[in-house]
């Protein structure tokens, strides 16, 4: 049975770095281009980075270019998005999927990536 499992996801704040990983089980994984996608609420599911077979060709969209690197481990049958100076437009849930000319597997849950300053805490000083 096919399976990807997406994990790695957290809340960060903008300029902060990430690592997601996603475990696949049930094909031939070093045979197969591998692609990471993200869906932010509302929006549809966008690619966000693929590698090769082999892993020596690697392309980009440009809204993630020079900031995300993806790579994989074939003896793990395991894929790895590094995502360094985070934005808040790549808040989104993350999933690894083969590349679209390979047929996709069944969808894993994803994995949440949330970018904010957060809501921030009131500290009031008074004499």
């Amino acid at each position: 049975q096919v399976q990807l499992v997406e994990s790695g996801g957290d809340f960060m704040q903008p300029g902060g770095s990430l690592r997601l990983s996603c475990a696949a089980s049930g094909f031939a994984f070093a045979r197969y281009s591998m692609t990471w996608y993200r869906q932010a609420p509302g929006k549809q599911r966008e690619w966000v980075a693929t590698i090769r077979v082999g892993g020596t060709r690697a392309n980009y969209p440009d809204s993630v270019k020079g900031r995300f690197t993806i790579s994989r481990d074939d003896a793990r049958s395991t894929v790895f998005l590094e995502m360094d100076r985070l934005k808040p437009e790549d808040t989104a849930v993350y999933y690894c999927n083969k590349s679209p000319w390979e047929g996709y597997a069944n969808w894993g849950p994803g994995t949440q990536v949330t970018v904010s300053w957060g809501q921030g805490t009131q500290v009031t000083v008074s004499s």
